[in-house]
């Protein structure tokens, strides 16, 4: 199908109001609107919140009267079904629109093309893709939990050129410079989660709450701590409730921990080490579309290893710290080098005086 200039930058502006939701949405997923008519905007909306209206309500909203006839543009197909919200299929019906352009259909398998459908059977023209890859990337983590069963994971890491992350003491702060430092907080505030390991809590006590950039919610933090050796002082256990995920149980700890309003999980991979697929999956019940991943090589290297990663935020500082020290992450000694993991390198460039490094795994 082909879409005409008009479409592609009324669709634009719609990702562009849907952004205005990146750190607001979870779980629902971050959804532009843009009612146009006549070649004028006569509405825009986003969908600001979970349990809120959502961004075709707002947009419609606006238009009034002049939504009649009008087309508009959704970076998500329209909800056929009954949520805390009624749905916006039903409602671009009766404001009597007559086009309806979504950049994607519903990721949930259950549901995808059910709300094109009900607004075709209203008679309204109906097309889709549109900007789709630009769409599918703002909602990512929302895709991968419909689509997988389990949220996207993003791996942050600081590290010297040659690829340290920490001494053999411990000390890793600061690595990086306070731009560096200040982005890594944008995409923790993005995130639903913030997961972590007990050797992390341990040598660095960190609060992993979003703090250089404004919010108006925290992510829930999340520990990997398979024999529940938190301390109650830990800084991270301050605050709001954390999930801490074990492998063998302590009826006491366990009681202790959800004494003071955190929750306790316990997944067993059969060797007496957190089972972080069921983690990820568990994570994906509870509603949470993306994890920001902030470790130590251990973990890190466990979730490598177990094909968990999907994609790697890596911050390299203009220095060098020394073979001894500690590296991004614990794999097994390669023989040849057939058995390297490659990157596909997507965005690369330079904040302050440390370069920022996005990259996926093909």
């Amino acid at each position: 199908m082909s879409f005409s200039a008009v479409d592609h930058g009324m669709m634009a502006r719609a990702l562009q109001l849907a952004e205005r939701g990146l750190w607001t949405t979870s779980p629902n997923p971050r959804v532009g609107c843009v009612v146009v008519r006549d070649g004028e905007i006569v509405g825009e909306g986003w969908h600001e919140k979970a349990g809120e209206p959502h961004a075709e309500v707002h947009a419609l909203r606006a238009a009034g009267e002049r939504a009649k006839g009008a087309t508009a543009y959704v970076t998500l197909e329209p909800c056929s079904h009954h949520g805390r919200t009624p749905p916006c299929a039903e409602a671009l019906i009766a404001a009597g629109v007559a086009r309806v352009v979504s950049a994607m259909t519903d990721p949930n398998p259950l549901v995808s093309g059910k709300g094109l459908a009900l607004l075709q059977a209203g008679g309204i023209e109906t097309a889709s893709g549109l900007l789709e890859s630009e769409a599918r990337e703002l909602n990512i983590g929302f895709v991968s939990r419909m689509t997988r069963g389990r949220p996207w994971l993003r791996l942050k890491a600081a590290a010297s050129l040659d690829g340290k992350t920490a001494l053999n003491n411990g000390v890793s702060q600061w690595i990086t410079g306070p731009d560096a430092r200040r982005d890594g907080h944008a995409w923790r505030a993005r995130a639903c989660a913030i997961l972590t390991g007990i050797g992390t809590v341990r040598d660095d006590d960190p609060n992993l709450t979003v703090r250089d950039v404004a919010t108006t919610r925290q992510p829930l933090r999340v520990v990997v701590d398979s024999r529940l050796e938190i301390l109650p002082t830990a800084r991270i256990l301050q605050g709001e409730p954390v999930l801490i995920v074990g492998a063998i149980e302590n009826a006491e700890k366990m009681a202790l921990l959800r004494s003071t309003g955190n929750f306790v999980e316990i997944l067993n991979n059969g060797s007496d080490k957190v089972d972080l697929k069921a983690l990820l999956e568990l994570l994906a019940r509870r509603g949470i579309n993306e994890v920001h991943a902030e470790a130590g090589f251990k973990l890190n290297g466990s979730l490598l290893g177990e094909g968990l990663i999907d994609e790697l935020l890596l911050y390299l500082a203009p220095c060098l710290i020394g073979h001894e020290a500690s590296g991004l992450f614990n794999l097994p000694e390669l023989i040849t080098l057939d058995g390297k993991r490659r990157l596909k390198i997507r965005d690369l460039r330079q904040l302050g005086e440390d370069i920022r490094l996005i990259a996926r795994f093909p």
